[in-house]
């Protein structure tokens, strides 16, 4: 059985990055994919501060369809942030194994 066919999403700004690699090599170990309307959902909510409801109405879906759409989008910005972090220091707050406990300093 075929799903319902999907609805056509509206960006209102295409993004100016087209990939986010920490080794910056598209299929290498650490490459993370958003697509467009993930990167666009990112930006009405994170960045604009809008509600889901109106940036559901800017994207021309339901607000089900956009939270199904920013939680994949938050969970790739997660997933890369933190293996990302695991691979190498990416600073502290002040006590853990990379700056020995020093706080401020690395």
């Amino acid at each position: 059985m075929l799903g319902r066919p999907k609805k056509l999403r509206k960006v209102l700004k295409e993004p100016d990055t087209k990939q986010f690699s920490p080794r910056g090599h598209r299929g290498r170990p650490g490459y993370n994919e958003l697509k467009v309307e993930e990167i666009e959902a990112i930006r009405l909510i994170d960045h604009m501060g809008l509600k889901q409801t109106e940036a559901a109405k800017c994207m021309g879906i339901s607000q089900q369809t956009f939270s199904r759409i920013l939680r994949n989008a938050r969970k790739v910005l997660a997933e890369a942030l933190i293996e990302k972090c695991q691979e190498s220091p990416c600073g502290s707050s002040g006590f853990g194994p990379y700056n020995k406990g020093r706080r401020g300093r690395l």
